[in-house]
Parts: structure tokens; sequence; C-alpha cells
């Protein structure tokens, strides 16, 4: 891709856009909009790597590579020979797409599908598929007669830092973590606690926020693959990134009952180089004290599976709501619930929600409206 302006989307979970979308701002990127499910966005070589490189919310990052009408295969065979594929696929290249097509007369996606890889070869040769390594992605929507082509620039999700070395039942994904606690308002200033805290995303995505570590520096991407990828100002940013780093002055803590999960947890901190800001505790949320001062709690409390029997729930968490009360009076307090009907009898104010899926469950976040930590 040259380093021009062109059109930039970065998928987002459905409830997180505006998260996404305050933190393309310090990035230098201009003329952003939110929509369903992501944010778009204008940007070239720096902005898509520094998008990459510095999300922390996002799944991935899409460059639009065409955008245009077509009734018929023949015109949409013409219009794909057109685009610039040289800037993103080499000859030979293992080659993904993925077709939707709504209210089209483009409705057939297999063929949708075959009329691009033709146009692809045209221009390229025609590149293979290897079901074991794939180096680029394609996304064609077609809805109502307008065709939209995009190439992810990212690769692997970005919710895979590459840290998470060791999981444990029902984790969530790194970007859902880092994007609740952006909502949340956390921005590394006060103490942390996560009393149940599983394999650690809620703990090791606060310590990379608070020491401004980008969650991308550490993997590979789809663009560093592509004809264009300029290597040397790749590098810059992350010198740039090195250079923001900062030195943590709060207490962030994890625990868990589980000593199985905090071992995960412990061995995916040190592998996100953060281990030595986080301290661990092993022992059950109903029964420990708190720290000693007040901050951020946060956490993902089970949904009736890591219980052992969803009747369980509503007394649990009338216990849980009851030990809040008792010991972090001060604390602000964020949580995911299945269901915020749990919470009916609560003191706290939690009105503050944010409708999202974790695990493919639709859950609802909730805060306290306290001040904000």
């Amino acid at each position: 891709m040259k380093n021009r302006p062109v059109k930039l989307f970065a998928v987002v979970p459905p409830g997180l856009e505006t998260i996404c979308r305050r933190e393309l701002q310090p990035l230098g990127v201009r003329s952003t909009r939110s929509v369903r499910g992501g944010v778009e966005f204008v940007g070239g070589l720096r902005e898509l790597y520094l998008a990459n490189l510095w999300l922390r919310s996002a799944s991935r990052v899409l460059v639009r590579v065409g955008e245009f009408r077509s009734r018929d295969f023949p015109a949409f065979f013409r219009k794909c020979r057109q685009l610039a594929w040289g800037e993103f696929i080499r000859p030979g290249q293992p080659l993904k797409i993925r077709v939707t097509s709504r209210k089209s007369r483009l409705f057939h996606t297999d063929r949708v599908e075959q009329v691009v890889r033709e146009a692809i070869g045209h221009v390229l040769g025609e590149p293979r598929v290897d079901s074991s390594q794939v180096d680029v992605m394609l996304v064609v929507q077609v809805i109502d007669d307008h065709c939209l082509i995009s190439v992810d620039s990212s690769g692997e999700h970005l919710h895979r830092r590459g840290y998470r070395k060791k999981a444990v039942p029902a984790p969530i994904r790194e970007n859902l973590a880092a994007g609740l606690l952006l909502h949340a308002g956390w921005s590394g200033n006060l103490p942390l606690l996560d009393p149940m805290c599983g394999s650690g995303s809620f703990v090791i995505e606060a310590a990379l926020l608070a020491a401004n570590l980008p969650p991308g520096s550490n993997r590979h991407f789809a663009f560093m693959d592509w004809p264009g990828y300029r290597a040397g100002l790749w590098q810059t940013l992350l010198a740039e990134a090195g250079r923001q780093q900062t030195q943590l002055k709060i207490r962030i803590e994890g625990r868990d009952l589980s000593e199985e999960a905090l071992d995960a947890a412990q061995q995916n901190a040190a592998a996100a180089g953060v281990a030595e800001w986080i301290d661990w505790q092993v022992g059950d949320v109903l029964q420990l004290p708190p720290p000693e001062h007040p901050g951020l709690v946060i956490c993902n409390p089970p949904y009736g599976g890591r219980l052992g029997d969803a009747t369980e729930l509503p007394g649990w968490y009338r216990r849980l709501g009851l030990l809040f009360e008792q010991y972090y009076p001060e604390w602000k307090l964020a949580l995911i619930v299945p269901d915020p009907g749990l919470l009916s009898g609560w003191q706290r104010d939690l009105r503050n929600r944010l409708s999202c899926k974790n695990g493919g469950i639709e859950v609802c976040f909730v805060c306290s409206d306290q001040e904000k930590a």
C-alpha cells in the first residue's frame, strides 16, 4: 500500500465502537465515524501501522480496496480487475476470501469468490490456496448491489497479543478486557483489583495500559507480508512507542480461588512483560479482605456453569453484593453479569451499563457511578 490516505475500518466487538474511536484520536487519525461493529477512519501507512500497534479494543483493521455498484458478474469482474491488487498480494501467496451477500443480484457467494479470484489471477497470476497457511484475507460484502472489498491488515485476530501461554476455562478476550477497562474510565492512576482473575486478562491489560505499552508490539501482522511493507517505518513506530513507556506507581492485584488459574495468569503476565507490576493471591472472593487503598475492583464472575449449578447464582450474587458493600464501599465497582436482574437488591448504583458479548454469550458490563478511576 502506498503512503496515501485511504479508507480504513477498525472491526470492534459491538458496544465498544465509541471506545475505539477515542483510542484513534491520539494516533493522529482524523475523520472517524462509528458504525455498528466498528469505526471508519482515513489514514496512510503510518496510521494503519499505528492502529494495529496501539488499538486495545479492536479485533482487526481492514483496508478498503474497492467500492462500487454492480448488478451482474461480467461488470463485477471488470471492476474487480481494475483494483490495485499488487499493493497487497504477491503472486502465489495463499489467499482466503470471505463473502457475504444480501439483497443483491450477486447472491451466489461461491460465484462471487470465484470471480474475485479470476480478477486477481488476471492481474497477478493465480494466487494459490493453502489451508494450512493464509497470508492474505479478503472480505467481500455485497449489499443491495453495492460491493465493498477489503483486505485484512492484521492477520491473526488482534486479541491475540501473543502473551497467552496458558488458559483456563471461560477466559475473557484481551481486547474485550481492555475495552471494558477503558469504558470504566480506568487510566492507570488508581489501584486495581480483579478478585476472580482467571488467566489474568483484566490485570494484564490493565498493566499494559498503565505502563502505556502497545498491545501489538510482539506479534506479526498481515501487512508485513504485503509488497509495499515498510519495515523502517514499523521500527520507527516501535522505537517511538518504547520512549512513551511509563513506570507504574499504583498497585494491580489479581486473585483467584484456583491455584491453577493463578499459575496460568502469572505465566501470561511474564510473557507480556508485566509480571513485576502485578501482585497475586490465592483465595475466595467472599473471604479475602480488600487491599488497603481504594481504586477499581473489576471482575468477570461465574455465569452458572462455573459454579456447577445455575440455581445457585442469585444467592451467590447476593452474597457478592453484600461483600462489596462491606469491604469495598469506597471502591469503584465494575463487573460482567449475564443478567442485570442478578444485581437486584444491591445498594451500589450500577446504572452505567454496556451490552456486549463474552464468549458468544450476551452479557452486560455494569459500572458504579462513583468518580471515575
